[in-house]
């Protein structure tokens, strides 16, 4: 058995199709055949199979993709580390990123990182919180930015930073003109009111639920969107009311913007982390950019607090 096998296998198995697989692999597709044919030869058993247009994973199959993916993925960290041990510059690092979260925190870490490590390729993969999670455990992402609780129990996390949690209006709710509100509101003063969330599969519509089951009440959810910044502009409308981690609310828009006030004691927050999987080898191009990632946050942390 050879590592191309392995790559060839993985690669059919991805694409479902040998022809497509021979063209992302270059190779022509009698010889891609010809070599899947000697590993089903020599490991006794046929991990495809073949319909008229498209090919499928027999049971062995399947079990053989699990095992492959770990295989390239350790060899992938060996070159890794030993590129590290060589001391070689360049490197590269995949980072999944949540893309609301991310939209409002990687436009300062990836200049200062590209700043400090120009020769460091940066590959961003943008995805929903439990696919990021599900990717970063399958070694599909190096790293992934993600907020706790983690439902994978097979990643490890570094801590960058805190971010509390606000409370968004409409500008004419009653609540936008009481002064009362202003040094707080309480969460179970929301228990009638209609809520904006993003929708399933993103970790903040998870957080705000749980938020607001803590607080002994199920939301009423009245609309549900994608995008922070729609689900936003419908407060602002006077549609309902959301909660809104306090980077997002910070940052500027031209129109449509809610009233923002904060939560009462204990105030919300969630923790924003850098996940990777346990045990996994993390390269020197990795650590860096966790570095990066923590020292920017600091810095607006510092610009927020000031």
């Amino acid at each position: 058995m050879e590592l191309r096998q392995l790559l060839y296998t993985l690669k059919i198995a991805e694409e479902k199709n040998f022809s497509r697989a021979a063209d992302k692999l270059h190779i022509a597709q009698p010889s891609l055949s010809q070599q899947l044919s000697k590993l089903e030869q020599e490991l006794g058993v046929k991990l495809f199979q073949r319909n008229t247009s498209t090919v499928e994973l027999t049971y062995a199959g399947a079990s053989f993709i699990r095992h492959a993916q770990k295989i390239m993925d350790a060899v992938a960290q060996l070159r890794q580390e030993m590129d590290d041990i060589s001391q070689l510059r360049a490197g590269r690092v995949v980072v999944g990123s949540m893309p609301i979260t991310g939209s409002h925190l990687l436009p300062y870490v990836l200049p200062a990182f590209k700043d400090a490590y120009p020769d460091i390729e940066i590959t961003l993969l943008e995805d929903t919180s439990l696919n990021l999670e599900k990717l970063t455990a399958g070694g599909g992402t190096d790293l992934s930015l993600l907020s706790l609780p983690l439902q994978e129990p097979t990643l490890a996390y570094e801590p960058i930073g805190e971010e509390i949690i606000d409370l968004a209006v409409p500008p004419n709710h009653r609540l936008a003109s009481s002064g009362e509100a202003r040094s707080g509101v309480k969460l179970e003063q929301l228990q009638d009111e209609p809520f904006i969330v993003l929708k399933k599969g993103q970790g903040f519509r998870k957080l705000t639920v749980d938020l607001c089951r803590g607080a002994g009440f199920e939301p009423n959810v009245v609309f549900e969107s994608n995008n922070i910044e729609t689900v936003q502009s419908l407060v602002a409308a006077g549609m309902g009311i959301t909660l809104v981690p306090r980077f997002i609310a910070r940052a500027k828009r031209s129109e449509l913007i809610p009233a923002y006030l904060p939560l009462a004691e204990p105030v919300p927050s969630r923790t924003l982390v850098i996940a990777y999987r346990k045990g996994r080898y993390l390269s020197k191009a990795a650590e860096a950019f966790i570095d990066t990632f923590k020292a920017t946050m600091e810095q607006r942390d510092a610009a927020y607090n000031s």
